[in-house]
């Protein structure tokens, strides 16, 4: 009786599943989650209509797209088929389970002309997670109003010379985001330290690490302390500041402000002849396994038309987005944007942000340790001391 008992409740198990699978997939529809701007989503849209007109793709906004990817994205009736996202989160997802490995959904070859720092941002453990589309980094940003292209700094001694002859009485020669973690990671690159290792371990590099904070004190010490986006950004547009450190998103707002804007390479250390190397983050797309498995022709001719040249160079021009395809450079209309070279220029040095689940911990272990060194005054030493004993606390949890 218990064995029947037993069959019948299996079979009732599977008649769900049952339905849930086979024919009621719709393998020619991809939903694909986003968080982006309207202008790269239509861009998208538009090109994949003509590219891969038999595949009918659903773009999804999401404004909290990682925290829903968690709770649904092993339930293939609530989660999307892909997703377009940066690459810090491959990590946390590819240890869910949940990615597909996206060279085996590409044709041999599909990638070779790509820019190398996106497809290394895009590798986890060896595995290609990701089909990057574009990527951002951080720029100086000028306005010539105020600063003459002669006067661009070439080094960080030449940047805080002009800071001190250009700063009082409410106005500002440079201002950034100084005490927070993504912003204070091109100074600790410049100084050849990290925040955190490719295996997990935090600040490698010590040494490296301290002598970053104890040089870009006399920095932080000629800008304001509120260190707020919404704090740079307006002293920039409101020309109460010469010269800043900021993202492309920065770029429209200051154009419609009227800025003659500026964009030069980052300065170099003086004491270490490495330029600040700011983080990149690679805009790209994830496949899910679940439709990696079960509509893999759709996806694989989603994947291979977003490969063209042809839909970076539209999203370059829609948006001032930096193709991870380098053909994409070749065109005349790419190879004159500003902004867009620029980035291109900037890839060369750009770190891409750790996409390793450890990293998440470290964004507010560094912030919570420039506040210490830069707004508070305490010592470098016993800060830093004290933020490494929380990060390998931390981390260590996560195990």
């Amino acid at each position: 009786m218990k064995r029947i008992v037993s069959i019948l409740l299996i079979a009732a198990l599977l008649v769900p599943l049952a339905a849930c699978g086979g024919g009621s997939v719709d393998t020619d529809r991809l939903v694909i989650w986003h968080d982006k701007e309207d202008a790269v989503i239509e861009a998208l849209s538009a090109y994949l209509a003509e590219a891969a007109p038999d595949v009918e793709v659903v773009f999804e906004k999401k404004t909290s797209l990682t925290d829903s990817l968690k709770l649904v994205g092993n339930d293939p009736a609530s989660a999307p088929d892909m997703f377009i996202f940066a690459h810090d989160k491959i990590g946390v997802f590819a240890e869910m389970g949940i990615l597909a490995d996206v060279n085996t959904l590409l044709p041999e070859g599909a990638l070779d002309g790509w820019l190398p720092m996106t497809t290394e941002a895009a590798t986890y453990k060896g595995t290609l997670y990701q089909l990057p589309l574009y990527f951002e980094t951080l720029l100086f940003m000028y306005n010539r109003r105020y600063m003459q292209d002669d006067q661009v700094p070439a080094t960080t001694e030449e940047l805080y010379a002009y800071m001190e002859a250009n700063t009082g009485r409410g106005r500002y020669g440079f201002v950034e985001q100084h005490s927070t973690a993504y912003y204070s990671a091109a100074w600790i690159h410049g100084f050849g330290g990290s925040i955190i290792s490719e295996d997990g371990t935090p600040f490698p590099d010590p040494e490296a690490v301290k002598a970053a904070l104890r040089y870009h004190l006399k920095f932080v010490a000629l800008m304001p302390g509120e260190t707020e986006y919404s704090t740079v950004n307006t002293l920039f547009l409101e020309g109460k500041a010469d010269s800043t450190i900021g993202g492309p998103w920065m770029v429209p707002s200051a154009r419609e402000a009227g800025i003659d804007l500026g964009i030069a390479p980052m300065p170099t250390v003086d004491e270490t002849g490495k330029a600040l190397a700011p983080y990149s983050g690679v805009q790209g797309v994830q496949v899910l396994k679940y439709a990696a498995e079960n509509k893999t022709e759709a996806v694989k001719t989603v994947l291979e038309a977003l490969c063209g040249a042809e839909i970076g160079i539209d999203l370059a021009l829609a948006s001032g987005c930096a193709p991870a395809n380098a053909d994409c450079y070749d065109d005349e209309r790419v190879a004159n944007d500003e902004l867009v070279q620029a980035m291109r220029s900037t890839a060369e040095i750009a770190v891409p942000m750790p996409n390793i689940p450890e990293m998440d911990v470290m964004w507010t272990v560094v912030s919570n340790l420039l506040t210490d060194v830069n707004l508070s005054g305490e010592d470098v030493d016993a800060a830093f001391d004290e933020a490494l004993s929380e990060a390998e606390s931390l981390i260590a949890n996560m195990q």
